[in-house]
């Protein structure tokens, strides 16, 4: 289980206004860095003074600060200058930079306290336009709000929705007829070389669309039943990009964003050959046979796997596009086992997605472990129906029929939602690199609300995930957390998430030893402080291979200190251990900061 703390909560205000509470802006750019949690910062003030205030207090001419405020700004790090006056008579000032909405509400009740002059004082809030589509489905999509399992995407709208961004889905193909999803692509390619699985008549050639992928009895194996068509690339790309605010079904997490498909998947499945082919050609490289792609992605999606250790055809494939720029995001499998085990989830390079449900928590068939980078919405129908993933697909049992909408569930629904964010994320930084992308939808991540081990750094949060990329808060300030057991091995480690958490945790024996797990950013340096307070307890710092990197081991009742700095250009996990010396059993404090 993720023992990062909760993300900051969102408090609806009378204009639907949303406020963080955070600290003061730091002086000298804050207003770049800052000002990325929508309305949680402001730079004026509203003082409002009584009917018979002095007459110097109520001048306007854009001179006067009393000197009671002035100081009391002072010694908040601020100053002030008077801008005007408002309709209501009252003085509206102009702070030095951008303050949290939280503190000048403290600052505000200072002043009216020692002011009998003043009627009321508050922060002059900022306001936006809020996006509500009108999409006639769109209460089905809970992955894409702020409940426990959403990704909140609907607060990422107000400023992004994926516009100027290509993502290929590396899929069945899809329906691009479909009205959610008509317009809504670029020119594509089908890369299925083998006409059998194809389904089509036809090898490679330039039509994407998905013909059917059902298969009769036998067809895939000996003893296979027979299948209807999936539609599955259809489904993954209405939640990456189907229509927003079009007054029909469903919208995609980008919904500005367009569609490549490339068709890798047919009857009984697709081959790896073909599948890094496509991968090469949608990031813009180069493919025998195959025309240039004239619009090349910086994001695929590949909601499909299998078995087995990650290939050197796959793993060649990934670089080769990371090294255009292209993020790659895959599943991380639907079989409830380590995603060690699953391709290409294991490849280096990738963001693997897991599943969770609407509660937070992660669904039942959703592979996990280390290679897991984040989860998503997937969907949880053995709760009921509607808590699947609902999408555009197709009613055709075998060749395509009418357009409609459906329920599946799957790791393969929880990527597209990581991919959407991704693209939300190139349109906000488009000079972003694949490293930064993956850095700034983990690191944003938030705690899981349920249960979710393995699960990668928490559920993806689409405008923490915009705030990071963009230079503004990458996290919530951390908090505290409580040891989850067994947590004995690095296997079993408890993953820390957020930075500045502080563990509760105990050692129950003299051979008891506890792991912690951060995914440490690159360029940045973790901290870990252990306090056993009059136990002797010491503190161990691993790299992946169990190298240890540092460590401290002070004796009973000194706080033990120490850190290791990743150097690198990706993201490094570093194992944090608990290890018991002296003094007897009993609980401990570790703090964990990068």
């Amino acid at each position: 289980m993720s023992i990062s703390k909760k993300a900051p909560q969102r408090a609806l205000l009378s204009l639907c206004l949303s406020v963080g509470l955070v600290g003061l802006a730091q002086a000298g750019g804050a207003a770049d860095t800052v000002n990325t949690v929508r309305g949680a910062f402001t730079d004026r003030m509203i003082i409002k003074y009584r009917d018979g205030a002095p007459a110097a207090l109520m001048a306007a001419d854009g001179a006067f600060v009393p000197p009671g405020l002035a100081r009391m700004a002072q010694e908040a790090g601020l100053s002030m200058s008077e801008l005007k006056t408002n309709g209501l008579g009252a003085k509206v000032y102009k702070l030095n930079k951008w303050a949290s909405v939280s503190e000048l509400q403290a600052m505000a009740a200072r002043m009216a306290a020692a002011d009998s002059t003043i009627e009321y004082a508050e922060p002059d809030r900022r306001m936006y336009a809020l996006m509500t589509p009108n999409d006639t489905d769109f209460s089905k999509l809970w992955g894409m709000g702020t409940g426990a399992g959403g990704i909140r995407a609907t607060t990422a709208w107000d400023t992004h929705n994926g516009a100027g961004v290509v993502v290929a889905v590396l899929d069945t193909g899809i329906r691009a007829s479909h009205p959610d999803l008509s317009g809504q692509t670029v020119a594509g390619y089908d890369m299925i070389a083998d006409t059998f699985v194809s389904n089509d008549g036809n090898a490679r050639d330039s039509d994407p669309s998905d013909p059917g992928d059902w298969s009769t009895a036998g067809q895939c194996g000996t003893g296979e039943p027979a299948s209807n068509s999936s539609w599955h690339g259809t489904h993954v790309a209405g939640t990456i990009a189907a229509k927003g605010n079009n007054s029909l079904g469903v919208i995609g997490v980008a919904y500005g964003a367009k569609i490549q498909a490339v068709r890798v998947l047919g009857r009984c499945g697709g081959y790896t050959s073909d599948i890094a082919d496509a991968m090469i050609w949608a990031s813009g490289g180069t493919v025998s046979g195959v025309p240039a792609n004239a619009t090349p992605a910086k994001v695929i999606n590949m909601s499909l796997g299998g078995g087995g250790a990650c290939d050197t055809t796959s793993q060649n494939a990934i670089n080769s596009a990371r090294s255009r720029g292209t993020t790659v995001v895959v599943a991380a499998g639907n079989e409830n086992q380590n995603a060690s085990n699953s391709n290409p989830a294991n490849c280096a390079g990738v963001i693997a997605v897991a599943a969770v449900g609407p509660t937070g928590g992660r669904a039942s068939y959703s592979n996990y472990g280390t290679v897991v980078d984040v989860a998503a919405p997937g969907g949880n129908m053995s709760t009921g129906t509607a808590n699947g993933i609902y999408s555009t697909l197709n009613a055709g049992t075998q060749g395509p029929g009418a357009d409609n909408y459906a329920y599946y569930q799957g790791t393969s629904m929880a990527t597209p939602h990581v991919a959407g964010v991704a693209a939300l994320l190139y349109q906000a930084k488009p000079t972003a690199t694949p490293d930064q992308i993956e850095a700034a939808i983990k690191n944003s991540a938030r705690a899981f609300p349920a249960t979710c081990s393995q699960c990668g750094t928490g559920i993806v949060d689409a405008p923490a995930a915009i705030a990071a990329i963009t230079g503004g808060t990458t996290q919530p300030p951390g908090g505290t957390a409580n040891e989850v057991e067994s947590n004995n091995t690095t296997g079993t480690a408890n993953l820390v998430a957020t930075s500045n958490t502080t563990v509760n945790g105990s050692l129950s024996s003299t051979t008891d030893t506890d792991y912690f797990r951060v995914d440490l950013p690159a360029g940045k340096t973790l901290t870990a402080t252990l306090n056993g307070g009059t136990k002797d307890y010491d503190l161990y710092i691993y790299n992946s291979s169990g190298t240890t990197l540092a460590y401290s081991d002070k004796s009973a009742g000194q706080i033990d200190t120490a850190s290791s700095a990743n150097t690198g250009t990706t993201t490094s996990t570093r194992y944090v251990r608990v290890k018991y010396y002296s003094g007897g059993t009993g609980t401990y404090t570790l703090n964990l900061k990068w």
